[in-house]
């Protein structure tokens, strides 16, 4: 007999998951009863959020789906936070928890892990919360979720499986069922290329939802001759190539590029106010001429636009330049590559102006991507992060992410770090990291060595909440619960058998990196 556990775990099979990340429990153990003859990998962190975060990190370095099996109510609640980071960043990740038995659902009995309503809290932050109540329900529960991550805009799915559903019979499982995302509306298409045509001036605005279409960017950056600007979760499209700009839209001198701009082009970006208008200055405004290209209706209706073309960032761009290819550009030059460079200088400068340590912080990530050509740079929310949010041009698309936009879950980056390294295993990654966030889920270390994650844990160790600080004091508030001491990192790399290195400088930094081993690292970077 199959039970319902077991075709769960089939199912992840057929839908192309091979690894899971969770904490088994009395309420999972059901679940778990197919996973040791599968071919799927579990690893197990040390706190649910760290199975979350390994999730999202893990789905944005892959292109798949984050898998977590949690528990009944503390598992699934810890899981939440990790869950609304990667609902602010559109990233698709699916958590699998158990639920209580039907009979005692909300009525409040006092069962263990008993929640008033698990799956209504979950409908707050999931995309779809899905209770499985028999066997004819599991699998098109399962192709469901995997449907929503390819035809809108991605986020977490929720299914909860009851106790004493869990180990019933299966029923037997047909093909799967497959998903495209939406084809884009020719005559808006149409509508969109015709202004393109027409633009003399023209910008393209490229967020985190255009990563996987980076050559039909380039190709209409090109035919356009139209500067690129990049949020931070679009960094490392278009590396180096005279029309980049890889710097944040909160800055005056992009802005001022934008707002010369007669056309802007947004692809597969929200206009999230942490890309936006970081400063909350109210300075940004938004092109009176506008064609977005964006997977999520709602999204779309959003934001006023000229032009709204739903559908996936790679169609619809090649559904532009398909168009395109047939219409003439109007008369005048667009100078696209003189506005970028201006803009590039421009922006550098401002960062500059902006405090005297922020070159600093930037030259280490700059040393980074420089010792590691190719890196995926996992960060947290820690001052070389943020100053590489304002400006940095990754070399490799979707290569530079991390928690400091959108929800802004610090501890974010070591769990991570670690399901970036599981998902891409020959490629270097790099989690930045501070000495007050790591703490947040420190115990992950032991994860990452246990599962052999390649990861190159680099603390940027100011002593405290440096960022804050300086928050408070800009605004003449004194300084208070903004300096957690840190630990020894030399003994906590000792404690968990990393090798470990202490640095003070970004050559230092660059010097280390090109050491590390083929294993788990820790190095400190002490700043002054």
């Amino acid at each position: 007999m199959t039970t319902i556990g077991e075709a769960l775990v089939t199912l992840l099979e057929h839908h192309g998951v091979d690894t899971v990340f969770g904490i088994p429990g009395v309420h999972t153990v059901e679940l778990y009863r197919g996973l040791a003859s599968s071919k799927i990998r579990h690893v197990t962190p040390r706190h649910e959020q760290g199975a979350g975060f390994m999730a999202d990190g893990y789905a944005r370095a892959s292109g798949r789906p984050g898998v977590a099996f949690v528990i009944t109510g503390p598992g699934l609640t810890n899981t939440i936070t990790a869950m609304a980071q990667v609902r602010a960043d559109s990233v698709p990740m699916l958590v699998i928890s158990g639920v209580n038995a039907l009979a005692s659902l909300g009525k409040g009995f006092g069962y263990l892990h008993e929640l008033p309503d698990q799956r209504g809290m979950m409908e707050k932050v999931a995309l779809s919360s899905t209770r499985v109540e028999n066997a004819a329900e599991l699998q098109p529960a399962i192709d469901r979720a995997f449907a929503l991550f390819k035809t809108g805009r991605p986020g977490p799915v929720h299914i909860e499986i009851p106790l004493d559903v869990m180990g019933k019979p299966a029923m037997a499982l047909k093909p799967i069922e497959t998903a495209d995302p939406p084809e884009p509306d020719h005559a808006a298409v149409v509508a969109g290329a015709r202004l393109i045509a027409q633009a003399v001036r023209p910008v393209i605005l490229a967020g985190g939802g255009a990563r996987h279409a980076g050559a039909a960017l380039t190709a209409l950056a090109e035919r356009l001759d139209a500067p690129v600007v990049l949020t931070a979760n679009g960094r490392g499209l278009l590396h180096r190539h005279p029309l980049v700009v890889p710097a944040s839209p909160s800055l005056k001198s992009v802005r001022a590029l934008i707002g010369a701009a007669d056309l802007a082009v947004a692809i597969g970006t929200e206009f999230g106010p942490t890309d936006y208008d970081m400063y909350a200055d109210g300075g940004f405004v938004f092109p009176a001429n506008l064609v977005r290209i964006d997977i999520d209706a709602e999204q779309l209706d959003r934001r006023p636009a000229s032009v709204k073309i739903e559908t996936d960032s790679k169609a619809g761009l090649e559904a532009v330049l398909a168009v395109l290819s047939d219409r003439a550009r109007a008369s005048g030059t667009s100078q696209g590559e003189k506005r970028a460079a201006e803009c590039r200088q421009a922006a550098r400068a401002e960062l500059t102006g902006l405090g005297p340590a922020l070159p600093a912080q930037l030259a280490a990530v700059e040393a980074i991507r420089d010792a590691l050509p190719g890196a995926l740079i996992v960060g947290d929310s820690t001052q070389p992060v943020y100053a590489a949010n304002l400006y940095y041009d990754h070399d490799r698309p979707g290569g530079w992410f991390n928690a400091a936009t959108g929800y802004g879950a610090l501890g974010y980056g070591p769990p991570a770090a670690i399901g970036a390294a599981l998902a891409m295993p020959d490629v270097p990654v790099v989690c930045l990291t501070g000495d007050g966030g790591f703490q947040f889920t420190l115990p992950e270390l032991a994860a990452a060595v246990e599962s052999k994650a390649r990861v190159i844990f680099v603390v940027w160790n100011n002593r405290g909440y440096r960022e804050i600080e300086v928050s408070m004091r800009d605004v003449a508030v004194e300084p208070v619960g903004v300096s957690p001491a840190p630990p020894a990192f030399r003994k906590i790399a000792e404690a968990y058998d990393l090798p470990y290195s202490k640095v003070d400088s970004s050559s230092g930094l660059a010097k280390a990196l090109r050491e590390s081993a083929e294993r788990p690292v820790l190095i400190e970077y002490s700043v002054a």
